[in-house]
């Protein structure tokens, strides 16, 4: 779909500098997420395959958190190595906006992410940051997660369900996007997380499945 088309409902400021990008084109989970209140600081979850667009879903919010609402995004991502991937594509593409990134000692309040717009961080240190009060949390607009899905891990999931259950209860205002390719239960999750559930099979390449034998492929029909 044409950006154009959904102008009407991207902020000015926004709709400007994604002009000024050359974005011309929106994919189903983008402009699904736009017509479910994504800038309508409503709460979603974008269950769409890999590589259909769920990233810049995460930018819009954080953008609208930003530039319309006046307020600071997280984005927070499973492991350290995806959090400076995350810091550096940002930091690129939007070089106006302050991307900070926290993802080192869990026994530190990291003081310099007050000035920062944009924090992108591990659950891990985002329930650290949570336990020491960090000042920029209530001046949080939106949370993104990223690869939600691992609330149902062993490891990772309690940290994850925690940190979600204190930002609903102490900042009633918060947005939150969560972000899978992979959910099981999607509408169960929707509900604890009072999100609208966004779900698309589009993908820029076909998926096809096939058995190889003898240098050989043979795809199902």
């Amino acid at each position: 779909m044409k950006i154009s088309l959904m102008k009407d409902k991207i902020p000015e400021k926004i709709y400007s500098l994604l002009e000024t990008k050359g974005f011309e084109e929106l994919r189903p989970s983008q402009y699904k997420s736009i017509d479910a209140g994504l800038f309508e600081d409503k709460n979603l979850l974008v269950c769409t395959p890999t590589a259909s667009g769920k990233t810049l879903v995460a930018e819009f919010a954080f953008l609208n958190a930003v530039l319309h609402d006046k307020g600071k995004a997280a984005y927070i991502v499973p492991l350290k190595a995806l959090a400076s991937e995350k810091f550096k594509q940002f930091k690129k593409d939007y070089p106006s906006l302050k991307i900070g990134l926290s993802s080192g000692d869990l026994d530190s309040s990291d003081s310099h992410l007050n000035y920062s717009d944009v924090i992108i961080t591990t659950s891990e240190k985002f329930d650290s940051l949570l336990r020491h009060k960090a000042p920029f949390i209530q001046r949080l607009k939106t949370v993104v997660v990223d690869e939600i899905h691992l609330l149902n891990d062993a490891s990772r999931g309690p940290t994850l369900e925690i940190i979600l259950t204190i930002l609903k209860q102490k900042l009633k205002n918060i947005q939150i996007i969560g972000l899978s390719a992979t959910i099981g239960n999607p509408a169960e999750l929707s509900e604890w997380l009072n999100a609208t559930l966004v779900e698309d099979s589009w993908r820029p390449v076909v998926l096809r499945k096939g058995v190889y034998l003898d240098g050989e492929i043979e795809f199902d029909k």
